[in-house]
């Protein structure tokens, strides 16, 4: 079974005691829950958001077993195969040897580390802000190695070619699916006494 998205919450929290990864989970369960409406997939919405919430759930207790940890915890749990194959894909061929399949799974390996250059840029804004962000100053900011330097422009760029994007595409569809979350992933993180992107 995959289970419900509060039961995915509490999972999360269990699992990572940093604001920053939980919001991390968050954001990318919004930006997740965007692109299954806007490539036809609205009926999965729901799961698709349940991958992007969870899909770092091992990485702040178990980093060298990210990916692999995490399968093990939700296979105890009883989650669904389909969810842990999908959390599991972000981590190709790096720390995981699950190949991504599904669009829902190439999207999920494209978003996930630019949603982090995506904060990071919208952090240096005077508007703190996704919202009045455009592509043009993304693409400077993924051409500056030094800036969020965390964030792999290796698997961005590999995250668009498997969805067949370029990279204006994937920047401009993600600045989009940050901008749908933002407001609710900055309430749901001032619970636990932490905002930004």
């Amino acid at each position: 079974m995959a289970g419900t998205r509060e039961e995915a919450w509490e999972l999360l929290k269990e699992y990572n005691q940093e604001p920053f990864h939980r919001q991390h989970g968050l954001t990318v369960e919004g930006c997740m829950r965007y692109f299954a409406r806007e490539l036809g997939y609205g009926d999965e919405e729901d799961f698709w958001g349940l991958v992007g919430l969870l899909h770092d759930l091992d990485y702040e207790k178990y980093p060298d077993q990210h990916c692999r940890k995490e399968a093990e915890i939700l296979r105890e749990k009883g989650w669904d195969e389909k969810l842990i194959h999908a959390v599991a894909s972000h981590g190709w061929p790096r720390c995981s040897d699950v190949e991504p399949q599904l669009e829902m799974e190439k999207v999920l390996y494209a978003v996930d580390e630019l949603s982090g250059l995506i904060g990071a840029a919208a952090l240096m804004r005077p508007s703190k802000s996704v919202q009045d962000m455009e592509v043009k100053s993304l693409k400077k900011k993924f051409k500056d190695k030094h800036f969020a330097a965390g964030c792999s422009r290796d698997v961005i760029q590999q995250g668009a070619d498997m969805l067949g994007w370029d990279l204006n595409k994937l920047f401009e569809q993600s600045i989009l699916a940050m901008r749908s979350c933002e407001e609710t992933v900055q309430k749901e993180a001032e619970h636990f006494g932490h905002a930004f992107l």
